[in-house]
């Protein structure tokens, strides 16, 4: 089924960009951020990128999705349930606990949290990087070009906003889908002033 899908993705034109072998293998232990997040298509895009890294990879998602037919589909695609209205749902703590008991896992974080335009990323797949002691990797999917994969890992510093530079930079010529969801001159111009 996962080949059948990135099959599918090919034939619509779009290319996978792959990273170097080294990067590669540190893939497997990560947090892989995937942004811009401004349409239902990046998840079915990610999904396809995620599976022709061969990653084992996991996400969470509101647990109101979790009803038939889509319960079993998302388990099967790596869906962890979560209930986004509790403040005390300890994302974090069971991000970072299944890093630390497993080798070869990598969450996947849409840090914008929505598919509406915001002026900053949520934290958490930070937080999970730093206490876990695994890298970020930048995803992108970019509608422009047709091409989506991994760019550069950074290994946080704990300075967030610098660290957040350094992201934000790398996706200044990516393209969403929906332009509307995405202000990258926004987001940067947050992490420029917190810092003024």
């Amino acid at each position: 089924m996962k080949k059948i899908w990135i099959a599918i993705v090919k034939l619509f034109g779009w290319k996978f960009d792959l990273p170097p072998a080294d990067d590669w293998k540190r893939l497997h232990r990560c947090v892989l951020i995937e942004a811009p997040h401004t349409s239902i298509y990046d998840f079915l895009l990610g999904a396809a990128c995620v599976w022709r890294l061969g990653l084992n990879g996991k996400f969470f998602i509101k647990k109101e999705f979790f009803v038939f037919p889509l319960r079993k589909f998302l388990h099967w695609s790596g869906a962890l349930p979560i209930d986004r209205g509790n403040p005390n749902n300890n994302m974090v703590g069971n991000a970072v606990k299944a890093l630390a008991e497993n080798n070869d896992i990598s969450f996947i974080i849409t840090p914008e949290g929505t598919r509406k335009c915001v002026k900053r990323f949520k934290r958490g797949f930070y937080e999970i990087a730093t206490q876990a002691n695994v890298p970020v990797a930048i995803t992108y999917i970019n509608y422009k070009t047709r091409h989506m994969g991994v760019g550069p890992l950074i290994d946080p510093t704990g300075d967030f906003d610098a660290d957040m530079r350094r992201i934000l930079d790398f996706y200044t010529d990516v393209t969403p889908r929906n332009a509307k969801g995405w202000n990258i001159n926004l987001l940067k111009r947050t992490y420029n002033q917190e810092n003024k």
